[in-house]
């Protein structure tokens, strides 16, 4: 059977940075096709080309069924039977849920308005098919980061397009919706649907893919069929280190003196799903780090922003044995906490601004002298972080909108990081960031829990929750269900304690 998709001799150059060099990929129907590669290795550029957002560089051909084509816009990509789901969330918050899936194709009745009725029908035909139990009705602005990825995949499904692209697609889903979604993907490979699968879990790609292609700095490195590769292997091929390694070494650092007391924290109103968080009680110790895992809609990042004060909240804060008042952030921040969101380029970043002026957001005036800003030594601590951290870059002057969604989420723990909080929230450290990068977050934060910094880590990774936490507190239904201490967290304690 011949390919559905091929690409042979895909360039890509941008100033400054050559993203492609001459990659070849072969796309057939009816298999998930793994794109596997660190941050920065090619494959979102890849994907952007073949979905008619970039133009490959002259010398490039891409062949749909057999035809020589220029894909010229995303439009005319999905007229060619191309549809992708990006990591970062594509929705349309004051819009339902039915108004997102079908936008810019709304089903029209008799004199040419929308039909309402219709559009919501075949909206919760969608959802019932991917068994997600989400209002067609309700504002998506409402919904969480998990469940506006459905949205987004519900959306990518009522086109049936004959090629698929997920980036990432389970990165903000739980182990629930995570399941479902693999049940679904096969579903689609077996309907002679062709998908290209790109994630950064490894059991994700044994446990779904047919095919593995794997990029290293733009170039295509190896295509094997899953069954003749190995997690070693893949790992070696992708970024030259060991698997081992992947979550670097834990050594706990955390004292007996409590920095932070949360007592009877509840959450004022409930979100617009009905979830609501109650009687949360908690002890984090200076220098610990502190492990947050539930099912999505558990409630993790609602205590997290109650902590911050970006959420309003009953119940009492005490830092040090003495109670404080946290109304907003900037409350927060005052009282040296920080927070790395999941939401990293609705809440994280300036997406206009350059690494260099994002990094210094938090701490600005450190490099302030007479309301004039020390550029270069505002310069020269970036560089620091962008070495430390490995962000790809072509330099601190590059608008942070150009760098891949990993190596922006390491422009967001960077400039908290540089501000020095005794307290670090870091909600999903890790989603979007490549198998290579892990190591060196986890890394990151244990040196900072060995200089003192407590340290509360949110993420639905559940083997990086049991890698990096000295505790695992887990939540169920907005209750706290179980604290670990780490001999006794395993996968299947944590699970029981997240199931109920």
């Amino acid at each position: 059977m011949s390919p559905f998709l091929e690409m042979h001799n895909i360039s890509k150059t941008f100033p400054g940075v050559k993203a492609l060099d001459r990659v070849d990929l072969m796309l057939n129907r009816g298999e998930v096709h793994v794109l596997a590669g660190e941050n920065g290795a090619g494959k979102s550029t890849l994907m952007k080309i073949m979905t008619g957002v970039f133009r490959a560089d002259p010398g490039g051909i891409i062949r749909v069924e057999g035809e020589d084509v220029i894909i010229r816009d995303p439009v005319h990509a999905r007229s060619l039977g191309i549809s992708i789901i990006y990591q970062e969330l594509a929705v349309v918050d004051n819009l339902t849920v039915a108004e997102n899936i079908f936008l810019a194709r709304e089903p029209l009745g008799p004199g040419g308005l929308i039909d309402k009725r219709l559009m919501l029908a075949e909206a919760r035909a969608v959802l019932r098919e991917l068994e997600m139990d989400i209002d067609p009705s309700a504002l998506v602005g409402n919904l969480s980061i998990g469940q506006k990825q459905m949205v987004e995949i519900a959306r990518a499904i009522s086109y049936r397009s004959k090629l698929l692209i997920m980036d990432e697609p389970t990165a903000s889903l739980s182990h629930h919706e995570a399941e479902t979604l693999s049940r679904i993907v096969r579903r689609l490979a077996s309907q002679g649907i062709g998908l290209v699968y790109i994630s950064h879990r490894l059991d994700e790609i044994f446990a779904i893919g047919d095919r593995v292609t794997v990029l290293r700095d733009g170039a295509t490195v190896d295509t094997q069929p899953i069954a003749r590769m190995t997690p070693e292997r893949l790992v070696r091929k992708m970024v030259d280190r060991d698997l081992s390694q992947l979550f670097g070494q834990h050594e706990s650092h955390a004292t007996d003196e409590v920095l932070m007391s949360v007592r009877n924290m509840s959450l004022r109103h409930r979100t617009a799903q009905g979830a609501s968080v109650a009687d949360v009680n908690f002890d984090l110790h200076r220098g610990e780090v502190l492990g947050f895992f539930g099912l999505v809609g558990a409630g993790r990042t609602e205590v997290m922003e109650m902590i911050f004060g970006s959420r309003p909240h009953d119940g009492e804060i005490s830092l040090e044995a003495r109670k404080v008042d946290i109304r907003n952030p900037s409350d927060a921040i005052k009282q040296g906490i920080g927070f790395v969101t999941e939401d990293r380029q609705g809440q994280g970043l300036v997406l206009g601004m350059t690494v260099r002026e994002n990094f210094s957001l938090t701490h600005l005036s450190d490099y302030c002298r007479l309301d004039f800003v020390n550029r270069s030594r505002e310069s020269a601590r970036c560089a620091d972080f962008i070495r430390s951290l490995a962000i790809k870059t072509p330099s601190a002057e590059q608008k942070v909108m150009n760098l891949s969604g990993g190596n922006q989420q390491k422009v967001v723990i960077a400039k908290w990081v540089a501000r020095r909080p005794r307290i670090l929230i870091v909600d999903e450290p890790t989603r979007g960031i490549d198998i290579g990068a892990k190591a060196e977050v986890h890394t990151l934060l244990n040196k900072l829990a060995e200089e003192g910094i407590s340290i509360i880590v949110v993420s639905s990774d559940l083997p990086e929750i049991l890698a990096i936490s000295d505790r695992v507190v887990v939540l169920k239904e907005g209750r706290i269900n179980g604290v670990l201490p780490r001999a006794a967290a395993t996968q299947e304690s944590v699970m029981l304690a997240a199931t109920g």
